[in-house]
């Protein structure tokens, strides 16, 4: 069983920076694909971030050039920069394990204000 355990979100001004950690136990963190996702209320959960066990990433374009998604396989530790944070930027962030994921954290609320 992995668990997935989130730290760092919290609340900021517009323009601000937050940086996000999630740190997985198990094995098999470095053959896995790593992934960020969001949740506001009454919205699907959508994709922020990914990055591939090789440390190809990728981006939703609502994020590109102000999040860094980056990752520690000897820490077992994936971290979601977000900097010109945004109040549409303010959600639930969830850290996942998986290109599908097959394991979620318990999720962060990041809360930017205006």
């Amino acid at each position: 069983q992995v668990q997935l355990v989130e730290s760092g979100g919290g609340l900021v001004q517009a323009g601000g920076s937050l940086r996000l950690s999630c740190t997985a136990s198990g094995s098999i963190f470095r053959f896995s694909t790593m992934a960020w996702y969001r949740q506001v209320p009454g919205k699907q959960r959508e994709l922020v971030a990914a990055i591939t066990m090789g440390g190809r990433t990728n981006y939703a374009d609502s994020v590109k050039d102000r999040f860094t998604i980056s990752r520690d396989n000897a820490k077992n530790t994936v971290s979601l920069q977000m900097n010109g944070l945004k109040p549409e930027d303010t959600a639930v962030y969830y850290c996942a394990q998986g290109a599908t994921p097959t394991y979620w954290g318990q999720g962060t609320q990041v809360t930017v204000s205006s």
